[in-house]
């Protein structure tokens, strides 16, 4: 079993610098940085340092995995952002829970009823609305439907679809803003029966940088996924 770690950048030149030397190379066999166009060293740093780099073509968090398919060399993912959310100590607890054998595994900041610290009242409450809210339409217990650090195999990009524009592209028009594919993962996880696992992972303050949330439109475009999910997406066979 491979494992593939994705770290996704966006002028992250501080959290990179602490964080991706704490990755240690052992517990994986490719790390791939995928940077959607960092324009504060970030790039010029990772190459300086030998880590494989991978230049977003075009905007979006779910483009920047899409558009690392064709290299990822692992069979099981694990993405994070290197921006200090993500404690690199974790890893091997993730990828521990990964090889029992289950489709994901989510680096859950809210299991047994954790606080992030990086939260805010409003980012607090908007991700208790999306785990309330996709534990009531799909009968699911994931206490973190939202993070990005989770592990999953790759042939469950596939299975749920993940990787074709028309996942996303309804949402993305009607709130003028580009998303990511881990709360439409979550909800297709569950609608499709994959086997599903939480460990917790916590998540500290980030390192320097500024923040790329977009509240409301993602809000939005996000809130709108899950419902639509419900009618627009079947299981493959």
């Amino acid at each position: 079993m491979k494992i593939t770690i994705l770290a996704l950048t966006l002028n992250e030149i501080d959290g990179v610098k602490a964080i991706l030397p704490q990755i240690d190379s052992s517990w994986y066999d490719q790390l791939i940085v995928v940077d959607g166009g960092s324009n504060d060293g970030t790039i010029e740093w990772c190459k300086k340092n030998n880590y494989e780099i991978l230049i977003q073509k075009k905007k979006g968090l779910w483009r920047a995995y899409t558009e690392s398919l064709d290299v990822i060399t692992g069979d099981i993912v694990l993405s994070l952002s290197p921006d200090g959310n993500c404690d690199p100590k974790m890893i091997p607890k993730i990828l521990e829970e990964i090889k029992k054998g289950y489709d994901l595994v989510i680096g859950s900041r809210y299991l047994g009823g954790k606080k992030s610290e990086d939260d805010d009242y409003i980012t607090a409450f908007g991700n208790w609305l999306f785990n309330k809210t996709v534990k009531f339409l799909y009968n699911g217990n994931i206490t973190d439907v939202m993070v990005i650090y989770r592990a999953f195999k790759k042939s469950l990009i596939y299975d749920l679809d993940l990787n074709k524009k028309k996942s996303y592209s309804l949402p993305e028009k009607l709130f003028f803003t580009n998303i990511s594919w881990e709360p439409l993962m979550s909800v297709r996880a569950l609608k499709a029966e994959k086997s599903i696992s939480e460990v917790y992972a916590g998540e500290p303050p980030r390192i320097g940088g500024e923040r790329k949330l977009q509240l409301i439109r993602w809000g939005a475009a996000y809130y709108f996924q899950f419902w639509r999910e419900l009618w627009f997406w079947k299981k493959n066979k």
